[in-house]
This record gives structure tokens, C-alpha cells and sequence, in this order.
């Protein structure tokens, strides 16, 4: 198996395992699936669309917001963990559910019309997934992207500096990257912008927690032992230095909002 085979193989198990208590746990994810609604709202296809793929659909939430924009077309929910695509709502019998990986996606050139992708890019090969999304919409096509730039669990990051030399939290790519790859990929980059959306907590086992009820916790494919209790001690203290005025702890996710067209 090579490094990227086994990349993506530990990305689907990771959120396999999460599925049955995602939804508990994604207010993120639903926010930020409302800020790229926003954005889409500003920058929508010039003609109704016929077919309107949600790339990496998690369980489902974003159907629903786009079952009410684009009401007359076929939606399809693609994800590439099966455990996440079984959730998606049975109260959405027009969805066509597909299980498929967003750099390699089974549709022929120019079959969608818009395309969604709301926190499931960040997982990908950045040039291979913006290839495949180029190639599979329809020229004029509209695709509305999230994901997250470098400062996400930036405080985490910080506080595992004192607990060793390993990197615990992925790095994400900077704006520029995203910007050069959609480009390289063929699309025009329409807008974009970049925000931050903390998680709150009231210590670090529920930080902990919110990112394993999202997966997030075991996307790694490098061995890496459990925390000693000490270790787990330092980087308690360490965290602290983060804590708010209102007593919480955050984790920031640094998230990017694209409006791509493919000319």
C-alpha cells in the first residue's frame, strides 16, 4: 500500500468510527456549512441547475439547505465512508447517495452543474480533488468550497510543544496554495475569504472530546503512542495559557470560503 493509499484509508476509518455520534458533535461544521450558504447565495449559477453534488457530505446536513435553493434538481450526496454516508436523512428519498472519494470522483466531464464541499477538502490531495471538481462540472459550473487554513488547533499545537518534538496536530495549507491550486486546476477563483469560528470548552478533555465526536482525532497514519499521564498533566498546563476571560477554552478552526466558476 502507498503512503497516499494509506492516507485515505486511515481518513475513511477515522470518520467510519466517528458516524453515529457526528452529528452530536459538528456545531462547527454546521456553522460553517451556514457561512458557505451565504456565500453561495451571493454567488449562484447563472441558470437553474439540474444536478447539485454535496462533495463529501457527511451525514447529510447540507442537502437540505440545498434542496431548498435548487429545488428542482437531482442532488447527490457523495462521501467516502459508508458508516457517514448510511445517515444521511432518510428525509431525503431524492438524494442519490454515492460512496466514492473526492480525488477520484465517478461522474464523466461536465455532468454537475453546481458543486458543495463544506470541511472534507482539507483531507485531500489539494490538486487532485480541485482537478476532479473542475472536470466534473459543467463549463459555467459554480463550486462553493470550505476548509481550513494553518491556524486551525493552533492552541493545541502550541501546548503539545511541551509535551514533545512530535507533530500531533496536521498542518493545513496556507490561502495562497488553495488559490494557486483551484486556479492551476482551471477554475476562476470568484471570491474568497477567510474566518474564524472557535470551539469552546470548559477544559481540555472537552476539547478532546468534540474532536474525536468529529473524527478529527485520528486522521495520522504515523504510530504514535498514548500520552503518559504526565504528559498529559503538561499539556493540560500548557493549554491553560489559552484560557478566556469567561473561563473557557478554545479551539479555533481557520476557516477559508471559496466561490470558484469553471469558465
Amino acid at each position: 500500500m502507498t503512503e497516499r493509499e494509506s492516507h485515505r484509508r486511515a481518513v475513511r476509518d477515522a470518520f467510519d468510527r466517528a458516524a453515529p455520534g457526528y452529528d452530536a458533535a459538528a456545531g462547527v461544521q454546521r456553522e460553517v456549512c451556514t457561512r458557505l450558504l451565504t456565500l453561495a447565495d451571493a454567488h449562484p449559477p447563472a441558470s437553474p441547475a439540474l444536478r447539485v453534488l454535496d462533495a463529501g457530505c457527511g451525514t447529510g446536513f447540507a442537502l437540505t439547505l440545498l434542496g431548498r435553493r435548487h429545488p428542482a434538481a437531482l442532488r447527490i450526496a457523495l462521501d467516502f465512508a459508508p458508516s457517514m454516508l448510511a445517515r444521511v436523512p432518510v428525509a431525503e428519498p431524492s438524494a442519490l447517495r454515492v460512496c466514492a472519494d473526492l480525488e477520484e470522483l465517478p461522474f464523466p466531464a461536465g455532468a454537475i452543474d453546481v458543486l458543495w464541499s463544506s470541511l472534507s477538502l482539507q483531507w485531500c490531495d489539494a490538486d487532485r480533488a480541485l482537478r476532479e471538481f473542475a472536470r466534473v462540472l459543467t463549463p459555467g459550473g459554480k463550486a462553493w468550497i470550505a476548509t481550513l487554513a494553518p491556524r486551525t488547533l493552533y492552541e493545541l499545537r502550541e501546548a503539545f510543544v511541551a509535551v514533545d518534538d512530535d507533530e500531533h496536530v496536521l498542518r493545513f495549507l496556507q490561502p495562497q496554495d488553495w488559490l494557486d491550486a483551484a486556479r492551476e486546476a482551471g477554475f476562476r477563483v470568484d471570491y474568497h475569504s477567510r474566518e474564524t469560528i472557535p470551539v469552546l470548552a470548559p477544559d481540555l478533555r472537552g476539547i478532546v472530546r468534540h474532536l474525536k465526536g468529529i473524527g478529527a482525532n485520528r486522521i495520522d497514519t504515523r504510530a504514535r503512542r498514548a500520552l503518559t499521564r504526565a504528559q498529559w498533566r503538561t499539556l493540560e498546563t500548557a493549554y491553560e495559557g489559552h484560557r478566556r476571560p469567561d473561563g473557557m477554552l478554545p479551539a479555533t478552526y481557520d476557516v477559508l470560503l471559496f466561490a470558484l466558476a469553471r469558465p
